[in-house]
């Protein structure tokens, strides 16, 4: 009965916190967690670099010891209306210990732009922290980072991507308008079409894997697959993970999940 009630409450298909154990605890550990990470590497980072005039278009990029075997980026979610790149430090973690440089941006909220104009963000902030590794690009992100993460894989990305991992991706944005979010997000018909990944063709030459929690609500789980159907490119549901550890793999540098997004490439 429950996941009847998923699918014809739009709300509650899309409340990750009330199906989370003491969930109003995460945001507070990610930025402490966040905060040790910058003390402990902050002297081998590159930090508020900006790519735009606004306040929030500036990204952090950390280095590896030696020279970099290429750039992952790390697009964080909040459902466009929340966080910053300083929440999310320590997920370099595991891209820094296999070698590779990791630039975390922050971008413009909704309700002050559309999705579509954090879209552009997004890519400014990568054609910017280009400049500074050289090698192969790796885009990844988490919720509503993962929809940003699937866009830059999208014909109308920055160059030099050639891998996108979609952590639990919103990929199809139909749905949310039967959200309260739909106030503050206010998606147009033109939007949802050119905004929803699920709906845009994965350009030539990009890799893509979708990666989505075996835990997660079901209209994430529905999310993660209708992405990976439409592009016929891998997905993987990682059993017992739900949307606020999912991530965690992303600081293990021997996980299945950073092997999805750096595995097979670089120098």
């Amino acid at each position: 009965m429950a996941a009847a009630e998923d699918w014809l409450d739009g709300d509650r298909a899309y409340q990750n916190g009330a199906f989370i154990p003491d969930a109003g605890d995460y945001p507070a550990r990610w930025a402490e967690a966040a905060a040790r990470f910058r003390l402990v590497q902050g002297r081998s980072a590159v930090l508020d670099q900006i790519y735009g005039g606004h306040a929030r278009q500036r990204f952090d990029l950390f280095l590896p010891e030696g020279v970099p075997r290429g750039l992952m980026v790390y697009i964080h979610g909040g459902y466009w209306r929340a966080f910053g790149r300083r929440d999310w430090s320590h997920l370099a973690g595991g891209a820094l210990t296999r070698g590779w440089a990791c630039a975390l941006p922050s971008y413009r909220l909704a309700p002050e732009v559309p999705i579509a104009e954090i879209t552009r963000d997004c890519a400014a902030a990568i054609t910017a922290a280009r400049a500074f590794v050289a090698g192969p690009v790796v885009v990844t992100g988490h919720s509503a980072g993962g929809h940003l993460s699937a866009r830059m894989g999208c014909a109308d990305g920055p160059e030099g991507v050639l891998r996108v991992v979609p952590i639990s991706p919103l990929a199809e944005l139909a749905p949310l308008l039967a959200t309260l979010m739909q106030g503050e997000l206010q998606i147009t018909s033109q939007e949802m079409a050119f905004e929803s990944p699920a709906r845009l063709a994965l350009q030539p030459g990009v890799q893509a894997h979708v990666w989505v929690g075996g835990g997660e609500r079901p209209s994430f789980l529905w999310q993660g697959r209708v992405l990976a159907e439409a592009w016929g490119c891998p997905w993987t549901v990682d059993p017992g993970k739900h949307h606020f550890d999912v991530i965690d793999g992303l600081m293990d540098p021997e996980s299945a999940l950073l092997e999805a997004c750096l595995g097979g490439l670089g120098v």
